[in-house]
């Protein structure tokens, strides 16, 4: 444990940090998940409604993204990694 005040606030400060980022990390998953769950329903009942359902999805799926891009939890490529990968799962299945 750290003796000087300023240390101590900046341990303090990394493990804030630490959640936030983890808490944008999660979400990201968790629509991504419900991303593929929606495509997989367009593929088993392809319809303008599913579609519109997917799009709904990816749209803010990619704002999520962005916004984590933009806060710093990911690298700017690796924001461009995942958008290109919905979208090739997008594309894969209309």
């Amino acid at each position: 444990m750290a003796n000087i005040k300023s240390a101590k606030k900046r341990i303090l400060i990394a493990e804030r940090n630490r959640l936030q980022n983890k808490a944008y990390k999660s979400a990201i998953k968790t629509f991504t998940k419900r991303f593929q769950a929606a495509v997989d329903d367009y593929k088993s009942n392809p319809s303008d409604d599913q579609l519109a359902a997917i799009q709904n999805e990816m749209s803010v799926t990619y704002s999520k993204i962005d916004k984590a891009v933009k806060v710093g939890v990911f690298h700017r490529n690796t924001g461009a990694r995942k958008k290109a990968g919905l979208a090739r799962i997008l594309k894969a299945a209309t």
